[in-house]
């Protein structure tokens, strides 16, 4: 991010022309790539917030502050951007300011500044505190965003915050509300607290609940990191729309060998399209090439530099640790606690031959990343580097915890996409997750096409931006009844007329 005044014209004008450069709005700039692809948003969205820092900064000093609303959802890990960011100052003018993407910057003006107390900091933005946000909020952010309210409330280890906030205030209304939403995730504890102080300070209290009816919650621990706490919440909630979409499981194979045939039968397909949804430009002969071992760098130069070959290569050696798993996997072992254990070297391999090739950092082998991600076209933003472990670790927890097979299948490939814990090959990974978890429940292998790559990236945004896994589960339903109908019955007659 810069100001214009950063540069000098000549500069500004060469970096610009070149696309080294790209204007936000009068005099302010953000770096971009100039072979970025058209409608690519990487560049503004890993831009965004440090934007909105240093132009209020720029603006109105010290003198401002995020909007209570948007507070709470950067507390509770929500890392979607923002269509408009609402910025409270007693120096703003009730005005609009369009961004780049339809996104834009509202400056409303207050009185004056909160209490210090009340204020936090975070990667340069001036947000509410957890629990001056959450006295803050209209009651209808509750149902809007139950997600968000839950895990602000459990992020808080006692009442304390919030009740010194309304009996300074005396807001009766308030307190009602937070002992409601605090009673209905199952903290009766800070919900009685609340109600007690206040009617011993001689306010007259009733409680509210501010959830929606029908939402429901489960128990998550108080003072709970925010991103174990979302994943958790994330996982409740949507369980149940998916196990009303998908078909019923099959239950595991009873010929083993049989049913690992059928995975190496699908190789080369699942290669193509899989490598194909991630933009490598690879064929059926190259994949069989690498299958085959006549893929040759070590003599040819063009082999060795070929980095769709490499990635090929990649996806043969990791393709065969996630049989080998399938393997234990369909005869009795827990899939979510097996593939915690082998997913790293799913990922090892599948980019050992890019490492080695030094088209990717040694570095990048150690595991998981140690920066931020984005993804292209997408607003949703992946959660901060320093929440990856936790997060990674909770839905290792909720895989192996859960017994529907479809779950573990829709919810651990969207999750693992949401968290993106590795720097390459996310997507790869996730697919061979959710097929490793198909395996549990009996079903076959699925293969996501290339040609339905635009439905399946808008069905996993969707997820990921509004929490709504319908159009996902959907979509990986219908691929799962196609393999069913297409490929395991097949398979099934082929063994039964060779009897």
């Amino acid at each position: 991010m810069f100001h214009s005044r950063e540069l000098s014209r000549v500069h500004r004008e060469r970096l610009l022309r070149n696309r080294f450069l790209q204007t936000v709005m009068k005099g302010w700039l953000i770096s971009s790539s100039p072979d970025a692809r058209q409608g690519d948003s990487v560049s503004w969205y890993a831009s965004f917030w440090e934007f909105c820092a240093r132009y209020c900064d720029d603006r109105f000093g010290d003198h401002w502050h995020l909007s209570p609303e948007q507070s709470l959802l950067l507390h509770a890990e929500n890392t979607i951007v923002p269509r408009q960011v609402v910025i409270y100052s007693p120096r703003g003018t009730n005005n609009t300011t369009a961004l780049l993407l339809e996104t834009s910057l509202y400056d409303l003006k207050q009185p004056k500044m909160p209490a210090s107390a009340d204020l936090t900091i975070r990667g340069g933005l001036r947000l509410y505190t957890a629990a001056a946000a959450l006295v803050k909020v209209p009651e209808a952010f509750f149902a809007r965003h139950p997600i968000e309210s839950q895990v602000t409330l459990a992020s808080l280890p006692d009442a304390s915050d919030v009740l010194r906030r309304l009996l300074e205030g005396g807001q009766s209304v308030v307190a009602g509300r937070l002992s409601g939403a605090f009673r209905r995730i199952g903290r009766g504890d800070a919900a009685d607290e609340i109600m007690v102080t206040m009617r011993a300070a001689e306010h007259q209290v009733r409680e509210v609940d501010p959830f929606a009816s029908g939402q429901t919650f489960g128990a998550i621990r108080p003072a709970q990191a925010p991103i174990v706490a979302r994943i958790e919440a994330l996982w409740e909630r949507l369980s149940g729309p998916v196990l009303k979409i998908f078909p019923n499981a099959p239950g595991l194979p009873r010929s083993k060998t049989s049913y690992l045939q059928v995975i190496d039968g699908i190789y080369q397909n699942d290669a193509y399209h899989s490598l194909s949804i991630e933009g490598y430009r690879v064929t059926p002969d190259l994949i069989a090439r690498v299958r085959s071992g006549s893929w040759a760098p070590d003599r040819h130069d063009g082999d060795r530099q070929n980095r769709d070959a490499l990635a090929a290569l990649g996806y043969w050696q990791a393709f065969q640790i996630v049989k080998a798993n399938i393997a234990d996997i369909i005869a009795g072992t827990n899939p979510g606690a097996l593939v915690q254990a082998t997913h790293r070297e799913w990922y090892r391999e599948l980019i050992q031959p890019c490492v080695v090739a030094g088209l990717i950092s040694p570095g990048a082998l150690a595991g998981y990343r140690n920066d931020a991600v984005y993804l292209r076209t997408s607003r949703y933003v992946p959660p901060r580097w320093e929440a990856v472990r936790d997060a990674m670790t909770a839905l290792f927890n909720l895989i192996e915890r859960e017994p529907e097979p479809a779950i573990r299948a829709v919810l651990g490939h969207w999750l693992f996409g949401y968290i993106h814990p590795y720097p390459d090959g996310n997507g790869r990974i996730a697919r061979f997750l959710m097929n490793a978890m198909l395996a549990s429940g009996g079903y076959p292998w699925t293969v996501i096409r290339v040609e339905d790559r635009d439905s399946y990236l808008s069905a996993l945004d969707r997820a990921s931006i509004d929490s709504d896994i319908g159009p996902f589960a959907n979509f990986i339903a219908r691929r799962v009844q196609w393999s069913l109908e297409n490929v395991a019955a097949p398979a099934r007659k082929r063994r039964r007329s060779s009897r």
